[in-house]
């Protein structure tokens, strides 16, 4: 709804800007005030507000002059207007969804590009960079992980892959791309000793996978 009353409100402060201007000649202005009374009639109606009559020419009908019989036809006239154009918005949108759904079901995959620039995260020891794709909704991943190994020295394991980190996840089809939400989520392992601060070397330990950290994306929809 705030979505939809912004647009309103945009719509509105342009077509106010022109009426403003005094260059629209009288017919188009006749009907840009038009396109505006119907405006606001109709954001007044999804905002649950109270309708106001107008006359043919938009303007408000003034209960002093108008008799109680023109304000009631008056009322139903707008009243009709607007719940057609509210059924003409629902239509719409269903034939949006419909469309939607069949291009999705016509298209067999997609896939989606992930390219490793830098871990800025400051770990201390070697660690192991994990990236998926997460369905929030039913708490599950839904790809495999792509698996990069991060020294301890900022860089990848494998320096022959710097600057060449890249994944693709694939097989993405029409059924992932219908879930409301999909996350894009890194983790951190950390590989190594036990405890950071473990200086005794008596006690030192060595490959031993910590979890470290977690990142995620809020939504890639």
């Amino acid at each position: 709804m705030f979505r939809s009353v912004r647009h309103m409100i945009y719509d509105l402060i342009e077509w106010r800007s022109q009426i403003l201007s005094g260059t629209l000649p009288q017919d188009e202005l006749k009907e840009l005030k038009k396109k505006v009374t119907a405006k606001i009639d109709y954001g007044n109606r999804i905002l649950d507000l109270d309708l106001v009559v107008r006359d043919e020419d938009g303007n408000i009908l003034d209960p002093e002059q108008t008799s109680t019989i023109s304000l009631f036809r008056a009322h139903e006239i707008a009243s009709k207007q607007v719940e057609e154009r509210l059924q003409e918005e629902k239509s719409q949108k269903q034939n949006i969804d419909i469309n939607r759904q069949a291009k999705f079901a016509a298209t067999p995959s997609f896939a989606l590009f992930v390219n490793l620039k830098n871990v800025v995260c400051k770990i201390g020891e070697d660690a192991e960079v994990l990236m998926s794709l997460y369905d929030p909704l039913e708490s599950k991943f839904i790809s495999e992980n792509y698996l990069v190994r991060w020294s301890s020295c900022g860089l990848p394991k494998d320096i022959d892959r710097l600057h060449n980190l890249r994944a693709v996840f694939t097989d993405l089809g029409s059924k992932d791309l219908k879930r409301e939400k999909i996350s894009f989520v890194c983790q951190i392992v950390r590989v190594g000793r036990m405890e950071l601060r473990d200086n005794n070397t008596r006690k030192l330990t060595s490959g031993l996978r910590r979890p470290f950290g977690v990142a995620g994306t809020s939504g890639l929809h």
